[in-house]
């Protein structure tokens, strides 16, 4: 009886032994590539911003049906790669933007409800020209501090500003007010144009 309590007990050992073996976690691993990684799951699922607090979720943009051509292809940035800048609203606040979609993939938005580049608005609904400011082109800030318009012969040459690379244009149509948006030194610029 002795014996058959001991290979009982050692039978039980060796399948506790086996169990807790098998119980050894794998490494968490990368859902896309399945390939092992170092990176932790997070113990709580992280809630996503709501889209009131962040108005640029993708899941919340739709190319504009209003603007036509609603899209454009330029080299913002000066890579040789063909950047896409796409006319968008913001289906929650229904604000109008620029989605620019660089050659490599990186994504910026203007507008919809976030200021644009300082200029006092934050939606574009009133764009009626939109199209590319080629490079090395030279333009200026039109308008001077008390909102008159300035011709040539009023700039100064060192106030003129050559295109480093392709820009966007956007005016109100058969009216006065837009700009020259252009990318200098990692960030967007911004020229009055009337």
């Amino acid at each position: 009886m002795i014996n058959n309590n001991l290979l009982i007990l050692s039978l039980f050992a060796t399948l506790t032994i086996i169990s807790c073996q098998n119980d050894k976690k794998e490494p968490p691993k990368n859902e896309i590539t399945g390939k092992p990684t170092h990176h932790k799951k997070p113990s709580q699922p992280q809630e996503n911003p709501s889209p009131k607090s962040n108005p640029n979720t993708k899941d919340h943009i739709v190319l504009s049906k209003k603007h036509s051509p609603n899209t454009i292809s330029c080299d913002l940035d000066g890579d040789h790669l063909p950047d896409t800048v796409n006319i968008v609203q913001n289906t929650d606040n229904k604000k109008y933007g620029l989605e620019i979609i660089f050659g490599n993939k990186k994504v910026e938005y203007l507008g919809m409800g976030k200021e644009i580049l300082g200029q006092g608005f934050d939606d574009i609904d009133w764009v009626g020209v939109f199209e590319k400011a080629p490079k090395g082109e030279i333009y200026w800030n039109n308008v001077n501090e008390n909102g008159d318009i300035m011709s040539d012969e009023e700039v100064k040459e060192s106030d003129k500003i050559k295109l480093p690379n392709d820009g966007i244009f956007i005016h109100q149509e058969e009216a006065c007010g837009g700009g020259v948006i252009y990318w200098k030194d990692g960030k967007f610029e911004w020229i009055q144009q009337e």
